[in-house]
């Protein structure tokens, strides 16, 4: 269970009463916490207040993290838990998708019996299924918020999706949004690295098809690849450029191009995504969860990261594995680097190393377009396709 309430005296007692019922239970005090947590686990029922600042009495908060809830995952199982003037924001919370309600101050075994409720037709529908770990994009940043709405919309389709952006930025997660999403989100996905022959016999079978790299392949290998996906099968592919995908197979993998962000155009995001970061290496290495300091929060901020949120993520890790306390300097998240000495290697006159090495630059810039790398180079395809058999390549 998940508990999301940010009185404690009330979220202690609910707690208490489902560990004596034998339940697990983690708990969250703000929406914030409540989406990272739902990002790193999966639960049986959600129990939901519905106001968390002060003075607030209205449900909006609640209302909207239950649409939110909702959005990435049509069968959460949410229970809101409201005061007993609050019966007009339980009645729309339930017209909005939650399970059922709790009224404050409530009886035990009534609290249990309606957690046991919520839950079971949740447990139908995920029985047979293939386990797999949450899929949501976390972020409040316009730029999030427009790719969680292409990801609603597309989603469901049977569309052909290239997702695209900066590595590390999230297409990996994105295309598992994109799955989880559709109407084969029970079934397993397969992965597939285009550059690794051995994992082609993938191809055939599954409803849906994770497809990597497809734009680095050249003209006869995409044809190929075109040619051996299944009629009925749904293809999510990720690639640097949709450019480098042909039209032929652009129109069977690439209906709809989905663009991740870079985080830089992601105001905001970055912190909090730096605190979820945080809660999943406190859990990993069990520490407790360290706060940053202001001065952390900034360069949290300010970037750049290399490899994006990847980046991020593995900087917020190393920066909990070093430090002491429950605090997070600047200083723990870009330690100087150990940079070793080296003696410059004397230079090379080999002028077959030398051509071989740009006519692999010029495949590489035009991803493996030979066409287009012949005309780079001032050569004929002929030409081209003598010299790379002359080299191996």
């Amino acid at each position: 269970m998940l508990l999301i309430d940010d009185n404690a005296s009330v979220a202690e007692s609910i707690a208490l009463a489902l560990r004596l019922g034998r339940h697990r239970i983690d708990c969250a005090c703000g929406p914030e916490e409540a989406l990272s947590r739902l990002a790193a686990a999966r639960y049986d029922v959600i129990l939901l207040d519905m106001n968390y600042a002060a003075n607030r009495t209205d449900g909006a908060e609640g209302l909207a993290l239950l649409a939110r809830i909702l959005a990435d995952d049509r069968q959460a199982a949410v229970v809101v838990i409201t005061a007993h003037s609050g019966v007009r924001i339980a009645v729309e919370a339930m017209r909005a998708g939650a399970r059922d309600f709790i009224m404050k101050p409530w009886r035990n075994a009534d609290l249990l019996a309606r957690i046991a409720a919520a839950a079971a037709p949740r447990a139908v529908a995920v029985t047979g299924s293939v386990a797999a770990e949450p899929a949501r994009l976390l972020g409040d940043s316009p730029a999030i918020e427009r790719l969680r709405a292409l990801v609603r919309r597309i989603g469901p389709t049977e569309a052909g999706v290239v997702v695209t952006g900066p590595p590390g930025s999230g297409r990996g997660l994105t295309a598992a949004t994109l799955h989880a999403a559709s109407p084969h989100a029970a079934m397993a996905m397969p992965v597939i690295d285009l550059r690794d022959d051995t994992a082609w016999g993938l191809l055939d079978g599954p409803a849906s098809l994770l497809l990597r790299h497809p734009d680095r392949l050249g003209e006869v290998a995409q044809a190929r690849l075109l040619a051996r996906i299944p009629p009925a099968t749904r293809c999510i592919a990720i690639a640097d450029s949709a450019g480098g995908i042909l039209p032929a197979l652009a129109r069977r993998i690439a209906t709809v191009e989905i663009a991740v962000p870079p985080l830089a155009m992601r105001t905001g995001d970055a912190l909090l995504l730096a605190r979820h970061f945080a809660r999943i290496a406190a859990v990993r290495y069990g520490r407790p969860v360290p706060r940053f300091t202001p001065a952390a929060e900034a360069r949290i901020l300010s970037g750049p990261w290399a490899d994006e949120v990847r980046g991020l993520g593995a900087a917020v890790e190393r920066a909990i594995l070093l430090g002491e306390g429950d605090m997070i300097d600047a200083a723990l998240l870009a330690p100087d680097p150990v940079v070793a000495v080296t003696e410059s290697p004397a230079a090379r006159f080999d002028l077959d190393e030398n051509e071989r090495a740009v006519i692999e630059a010029a495949l590489h810039e035009h991803r493996h377009n030979v066409s287009h790398a012949a005309a780079a180079l001032g050569l004929s395809r002929g030409a081209l396709y003598r010299r790379m058999a002359r080299h191996g390549l």
